[in-house]
């Protein structure tokens, strides 16, 4: 899951982690611990959506519409990461009308919602098997076009809301919706450990935490800098990584093996793997590198066999053997 979580900051375009496991062994830990590794952002300063001040073609209208020539003022902020309720009413994800501007001020204003606050960032969903169906056509619609859209109360508003969705939740509580599903880049499993060794070393960082939250920060944050780091480093040699035509071909007789639907497969493989090669300190995307990757790009995509009881992780290590050879 950590390197699921690695791949998705070195390239959002991936298209986010889904993690399904057991109650209680950390998932909704991992992904609020994001924050404190990704470096901040520049945000145009004002703007209620955080657009780039550098990306002209992805701003709001209202940081569009500034004077050619104005000078943007920009400020630093950490890397939004925000968290979808299951209870949450649809107003308060896509935004509505400003009430208070309304009724004290005769206004009509927009209030952004959860959608606006995480874009550039990451919105995260727990229990997401769990999420209502308006809401997931919702997610499903601005997750494809990278807007989102609203027109009531007399307003019609369009934003830039481009993030990366984080899902986790307990299978047996329930199945994600398929077009849900196809959406998120990597998919891990997260089951409760067995080793008693490291149960019991979760146990005791768990409760030194929990003693002493500021100094636990404080005994962590060199190895969180090191990690850091290599993440920024992983995103300057994603510029310059390579992917041959060979590894695409490889990468596409993957998918056709395990016969997945549509080619988003491969398109996830192509990037997940050049950020993992990126994060190996490498330019050059290699067999091993997919071998690494391939099982959190298509566990989640395989059709399912009613006549065939053999896990998804089973059935891509049998591909990736037939495919790259032992």
């Amino acid at each position: 899951m950590t390197l699921a979580i690695q791949i998705v900051a070195v390239d959002p375009s991936v298209g986010g982690v889904l993690a399904l496991g057991d109650r209680g062994t950390g998932k909704s830990t991992a992904v609020r611990a994001l924050a404190d590794l990704l470096p901040p952002i520049q945000v145009v300063e004002g703007c209620a959506y955080g657009c780039d001040p550098k990306d002209k073609n992805a701003r709001c209208e209202a940081c569009a519409s500034l004077k050619a020539g104005k000078k943007i003022k920009a400020i630093t902020r950490p890397v939004p990461v925000v968290d979808l309720p299951l209870g949450a009413t649809e107003d308060r994800v896509v935004g509505a009308l400003d009430l208070e501007k309304a009724l004290t001020q005769g206004i009509k204003s927009f209030s952004p919602g959860l959608l606006a606050q995480a874009h550039r960032g990451f919105l995260y969903i727990d229990e997401v098997n769990l999420l209502e169906d308006h809401l997931v056509d919702l997610l499903i619609d601005v997750a494809a076009s990278g807007e989102n859209l609203v027109e009531r109360e007399g307003l019609s508003v369009r934003h830039p809301a481009r993030f990366v969705l984080v899902g986790s939740g307990n299978p047996e509580e329930g199945e994600l919706r398929p077009q849900l599903l196809d959406r998120f880049g990597l998919s891990v499993e997260v089951r409760t450990p067995q080793d008693l060794d490291l149960r019991v070393l979760v146990v005791k960082r768990r409760d030194a935490f929990e003693r002493d939250p500021q100094g636990f920060r404080e005994q962590w944050e060199p190895a969180n800098a090191a990690l850091r780091e290599r993440i920024l480093r992983a995103r300057e040699l994603l510029v310059r990584s390579k992917v041959s035509d060979d590894m695409l071909r490889l990468c596409a007789q993957l998918c056709q093996q395990l016969g997945t639907d549509g080619l988003r497969a491969e398109l996830t493989l192509l990037r997940a793997t050049r950020a993992y090669a990126a994060l190996n300190k490498q330019t050059t995307v290699k067999p091993e590198h997919l071998r690494a990757v391939a099982p959190l790009a298509l566990r989640h995509r395989l059709r399912r066999n009613p006549l065939d009881d053999t896990g998804s992780g089973a059935r891509v290590q049998k591909a990736l053997t037939e495919v790259l050879g032992a």
